[in-house]
């Protein structure tokens, strides 16, 4: 929050660097803590107050102290972990056997679509993106999802064919239990027509947004009805 000059020791010469002017901290970023109170006992604010508020007082002496207490602490946990064999299991970071790093679990490395991202925010530590259409995202997923589906079913009816060719006589027509009577193309599928031809159903994270998108529909409806007798 101070000014910060460069001092050119050639010849003595002082410049300035930086000036935190108050128009300069209006354009600051708001910032978002958690309320000390709802803090868990990992959290660093809560975590390191003793020795924050020895940094505070300028007692450094102090602040060691502190610092030593809460690190031996810390060794001690992890010691009888170890002794029990107990598994540590981050709530937020998991272990990647590949690159041997520690990657954050909720990770977005999408990018940033200013048509449809409007705000990225954490809550209980998990970083997410409000949308303007989670629609978007869903109906892709989907798509997705069926497409993998009509791959996987195309495959089948090749291959079905081919037993046919080779296993059975080209004069015989009729069905048996080896035989398939798999449609050779599928050009658009509605919902119903997939339970038709034996599809899976949607993975979990489709009917999850399904269903929450049906909840929003029906919110928005009531609202419509209100906002017309509002009207009347």
């Amino acid at each position: 929050d101070g000014e910060v000059h460069i001092n050119e020791l050639k010849n003595g010469n002082a410049e300035m660097f930086w000036n935190p002017t108050s128009e300069v901290r209006k354009q600051r970023l708001k910032r978002h803590i958690v309320l000390f109170e709802e803090q868990t006992d990992f959290e660093s604010e809560r975590l390191w107050q003793h020795v924050t508020s020895a940094i505070n007082k300028g007692d450094q002496h102090k602040a060691t102290q502190e610092k030593f207490v809460l690190e031996e602490e810390q060794r001690n946990t992890a010691r009888e972990r170890r002794e029990n064999g107990t598994e540590w299991k981050p709530l937020l970071f998991r272990h990647d056997a590949t690159t041997n790093e520690w990657r954050y679990k909720y990770e977005d490395l999408r990018p940033w679509d200013p048509l449809n991202d409007i705000a990225q925010f954490e809550k209980n530590g998990i970083l997410q993106t409000m949308e303007r259409h989670l629609s978007t995202r869903m109906s892709n997923h989907k798509t997705t999802c069926i497409n993998n589906q009509i791959t996987r079913h195309k495959r089948s009816a090749k291959d079905c064919r081919r037993r046919k060719t080779s296993d059975q006589p080209s004069n015989h027509s009729q069905n048996t239990e080896s035989s398939c009577s798999t449609p050779e193309s599928v050009q658009e599928l509605s919902d119903d027509d997939g339970k038709y031809l034996g599809f899976e159903s949607l993975c979990a994270q489709c009917g999850k947004e399904m269903n929450h998108l049906k909840e929003i529909h029906s919110a928005v409806l009531s609202l419509q009805r209100a906002q017309q007798d509002i009207h009347r």
